[in-house]
């Protein structure tokens, strides 16, 4: 896990998620893989949101990618 540890990521997580709560959705961390991907499960609201894909990509990938170096990219899975 090219030196990401669990503990960044998770606090990475809790800086971003008043954001997506203010919503009515959450975010949980799923995985890291060894190839630096991290897998996080948007709830609630976010789940079904038809900007999802840009609340991932813009939002979520952005802030956990600049806050814990060594991510690779950011995937949601079900």
């Amino acid at each position: 896990m090219d030196n990401i540890s669990k503990e960044d990521v998770l606090k990475a997580i809790e800086s971003i998620r008043p954001f997506l709560q203010a919503d009515d959705g959450d975010i949980e961390l799923i995985e890291i893989t060894e190839e630096s991907i991290v897998k996080v499960k948007l709830t609630g609201a976010c789940a079904a949101c038809p900007m999802f894909s840009m609340t991932l990509r813009a939002g979520v990938e952005r802030s956990l990618m600049k806050q814990v170096p060594g991510i690779k990219r950011i995937e949601a899975v079900n």
